[in-house]
């Protein structure tokens, strides 16, 4: 494998990007790996590179850039990453303060630079359709961008995403018809930011999409169960998305493909 980090030119400045694809027979398929919450750091460096050795050039774009470098790190006595929920009311606000200064319209512009370095040439990649996976706030990302860029992501994986129907003017679920290609969701059973009668709205509205959809509700499972490092990781539920999200990369974006 193939990894190292690059500077995409955006808007407001130069974003890091961690970039991982196979050494060889290549020209790959992007996929782009949006981040949660808690920022950059080797757990999501670890699912991008699961994601590349299936035959992807797989970037994670630091979205928080414009601050920084912004860590967020809590470990439990067992190494675990502890979730939100579980953090005090004080640590709750130091992580969230980050996610009040990126908007959905900045991560959406962000893409848009990713989608211009790919285009450019010079790196190992398949022109056409680009996969995506993210997690939390990834998850809505992952929706924002299929909504905003249909005809190039056409292949998005959300994962326990967050505020998918919202009241905010540019909630991505306003403009689901807008969606091609394939769309998956995990759900955990028990998410304050999905619940499940959000789920069966969102699931109901994807209907005026033409995109295919899948879902999964995970049972027993909590928001952020898909993180394998975290202190509720479901592994069960985990490895039941990458099932369904490999066998609709390779259904929309295949690697290896001539």
């Amino acid at each position: 494998m193939k990894e190292r980090l690059v500077e995409i030119e955006t808007g407001d400045g130069r974003m890091e990007t961690f970039v991982t694809h196979p050494e060889q027979d290549g020209p790959f398929p992007a996929v782009v790996l949006y981040m949660d919450v808690w920022g950059i750091r080797e757990e999501l460096y670890d699912l991008a590179r699961r994601i590349a050795t299936a035959g992807y050039y797989c970037l994670l774009p630091d979205l928080y850039y414009r601050q920084g470098k912004v860590r967020s790190t809590y470990i439990n006595d067992q190494g675990e990453r502890i979730s939100l929920n579980r953090l005090s009311k004080a640590d709750q606000d130091k992580v969230l303060i980050p996610l009040s200064k990126l908007s959905d319209r900045m991560v959406v512009e962000d893409t848009g630079a990713i989608v211009r370095f790919l285009d450019q040439g010079g790196e190992p990649v398949k022109r056409g359709g680009i996969g995506s996976v993210g997690y939390c706030m990834g998850g809505r990302h992952v929706v924002q961008v299929a909504v905003n860029f249909p005809e190039r992501f056409i292949a998005g994986a959300s994962l326990h995403g967050t505020a998918l129907v919202s009241d905010r003017p540019d909630s991505p679920h306003t403009s689901l018809a807008k969606i091609r290609g394939e769309l998956y969701c995990g759900f955990a059973e028990f998410d304050e930011h999905a619940p499940l009668p959000m789920v069966a709205q969102f699931n109901e509205l994807m209907k005026a999409s033409p995109a295919r959809y899948t879902h999964q509700i995970h049972k027993g499972a909590e928001h952020g169960y898909a993180l394998p490092d975290r202190d509720i990781y479901h592994k069960q539920a985990t490895e039941r998305d990458w099932e369904l999200i490999f066998a609709m990369f390779h259904r929309q974006i295949p690697p290896y493909s001539r």
